[in-house]
């Protein structure tokens, strides 16, 4: 039999075998035994060398058309069978898209976080710009800035977290407020602003307090500010946070940074100023600390206290949230407790 004679012999049988498999490992060994080094092919080949050199091109072609045509109906018949297999799988594998898919639970702002928003939408609503500053401090900001300077009575209640002698985490937000006096160019006009942000102080953790917690502090700088702007910018956010009937009254406090100071109390939203528990029977609550800015303080950031004139004051969102909700310990708003937060989602 010559050469010739076995390739066609070797194409015929393979071909049988190709058409006749079902799977992929068996057309992969059906590929290695045919084609492979040591398959009949490369054999067959190795017998050239006893044909005559006029032999040799024609046996070469034709073993290498032989080698070329097995490959493609491997390769096709590859590509058969791996449709075949995933098809397979599809329809083992199908999802029914037609039923309920699992409900991912939706997440919302913290109520904190709400409140803060609302009332920096009240006092953008009035023209105030709303500024931000670090939480880590120096300590001529936080303090002497604010006319506290070092051994002042007034940094015992504020006594906080110090990173070093000049370093600290800040009590309050006012540092932004004497940040941005200082730079802030009067000639374009007033400053109006307000500071969200955390603060921190040395206390100890109970319904009432916490060691980190949430203020907002509010500052107006212009020619002939007085005490009536400040009674009414309170009136106008008291009315826009608990109702329009409410009503606020000024008591006279102190803090270093005003002169005069106040504590502004705003009229019972729960029982309308007939007294509840709430209010604790007065018709009163307490909602925050303000005043004129002290003479000093505008001195120091390099303004005329004989022209210019401010007001100033903090609040406490974490208490305004307290009252509104009736939320009994400030903890629970820091414990991360979705059962809490969840409370709050329609607000």
């Amino acid at each position: 039999m010559t050469l010739e004679e076995q390739l066609e012999n070797l194409e015929k049988e393979t071909m049988e075998k190709i058409s006749n498999i079902s799977d992929l490992d068996s057309l992969n060994d059906i590929r290695v035994k045919t084609l492979g080094k040591k398959g009949p092919i490369t054999e067959v080949l190795r017998g050239m060398k006893d044909l005559t050199p006029e032999d040799r091109p024609k046996v070469g072609s034709f073993a290498n058309q032989v080698r070329d045509h097995l490959t493609q109906q491997i390769e096709e018949k590859r590509a058969k069978l791996e449709e075949e297999a995933l098809n397979q799988a599809l329809a083992e594998e199908s999802i029914d898209v037609t039923l309920p898919g699992k409900q991912i639970p939706q997440g919302t702002r913290h109520i904190l976080t709400k409140i803060v928003e609302e009332i920096e939408d009240i006092f953008v609503g009035m023209g105030y710009q709303i500024i931000e500053g670090p939480e880590v401090e120096q300590d001529h900001y936080n303090f002497e800035r604010m006319n506290i300077p070092k051994n002042h009575p007034a940094r015992d209640m504020q006594d906080t977290f110090y990173i070093s002698d000049e370093l600290l985490i800040r009590t309050h937000t006012s540092p932004v407020q004497a940040r941005t006096m200082e730079k802030h160019d009067f000639s374009k006009g007033p400053l109006r602003m307000i500071s969200p942000g955390k603060v921190f102080r040395r206390d100890t953790d109970d319904a009432t307090h916490s060691h980190q917690f949430h203020q907002i502090e509010g500052l107006v700088v212009d020619k002939h500010i007085t005490m009536g702007d400040l009674k009414g910018t309170l009136e106008e956010l008291m009315k826009k946070m608990f109702g329009e009937n409410r009503e606020v009254r000024l008591r006279p406090s102190y803090f270093p940074f005003t002169e005069p100071s106040v504590e502004a109390d705003v009229s019972c939203f729960k029982c309308g100023g007939k007294g509840c528990s709430v209010c604790k029977h007065s018709g009163w609550i307490e909602i925050l600390g303000s005043g004129m800015v002290h003479p000093d303080v505008l001195e120091m950031s390099g303004i005329d206290p004989k022209e210019y004139s401010g007001f100033a004051f903090g609040l406490g969102p974490d208490r305004i949230a307290m009252l509104r909700y009736g939320v009994e310990d400030i903890r629970s708003f820091y414990l991360n407790d979705t059962r809490f937060i969840d409370q709050f989602k329609g607000e």
